[in-house]
């Protein structure tokens, strides 16, 4: 059996993943996307599918975005095959003068949500995140149909969750396959935290991860053919692990 777990990033929900999940059912991959309910989507962590066959290869991928692999389950990442970090990080704010101006800034963003100023603070967010494109390339989420009290409570409690980050997921294995796909010009994961991203995940792993920079793309990885590319990497299987 082959499988897909996927996981939004932060005021993302699982809507960005439709060309995701046509393309990889076309394959015969099972795939599940994580939801955190921002806006009017309901709130559902995806878990495993059993298979009972010994005999069949099996294929756990976890597919996830910005701070999605910090808002999945440990059971998740315990199980998993292979892992695709897309325009990920390990810790967020940089520790030390370097994350200074970058955790005021967060932290002004966790005051403008409810209030008047969340509107204009949400569509510089996503401005950033879309960056080099137009934000009018980005698939329409909470943000655009608008957020749910509870959704709007998830949205504080994950920018707590992404100020805190301070390491990789613990439940991911030291056997597991790592794709660490990188933004060029992300506007949003600062280069300090890609390079300690790129770090933990050579110190955690006992073989070396595979790393892509994408020229020209932004933090929301507009990249074509990206799910293309991603596809042909999976299928690649090392003969000995």
């Amino acid at each position: 059996m082959k499988q897909v777990i996927a996981m939004h990033g932060w005021s993302g929900d699982s809507h960005s993943w439709a060309p995701w999940i046509r393309h990889f059912k076309h394959h015969h991959w099972s795939w599940q996307s994580g939801e955190r309910g921002y806006g009017k989507r309901q709130e559902h962590m995806p878990f495993w599918q059993d298979d009972q066959d010994p005999i069949k290869l099996q294929r756990r991928v976890v597919i996830a975005h910005s701070l999605g692999p910090h808002l999945l389950p440990d059971a998740v990442f315990a199980k998993a095959t292979d892992v695709v970090l897309l325009a990920s990080f390990s810790r967020f704010v940089p520790q030390g003068a370097k994350g200074r101006a970058l955790n005021t800034g967060l932290k002004s963003m966790r005051r403008c949500l409810g209030s008047e100023a969340e509107a204009e603070m949400l569509t510089t967010f996503l401005r950033r995140a879309a960056a080099p494109s137009p934000p009018d390339c980005l698939s329409h989420g909470p943000i655009h149909e608008g957020l749910s009290s509870q959704g709007r409570q998830r949205l504080t409690d994950d920018l707590d969750r992404l100020i805190a980050s301070a390491e990789l997921p613990p439940g991911l294995q030291a056997t597991t396959r790592v794709l660490v796909v990188e933004a060029e010009q992300d506007a949003i994961v600062v280069p300090v935290a890609r390079q300690e991203l790129r770090d933990a995940v050579e110190t955690r792993l006992q073989h070396p991860a595979e790393h892509w920079c994408m020229p020209d793309s932004g933090h929301a990885l507009l990249v074509p053919d990206l799910l293309m590319r991603i596809q042909r990497w999976l299928d690649q299987i090392p003969e000995e692990r």
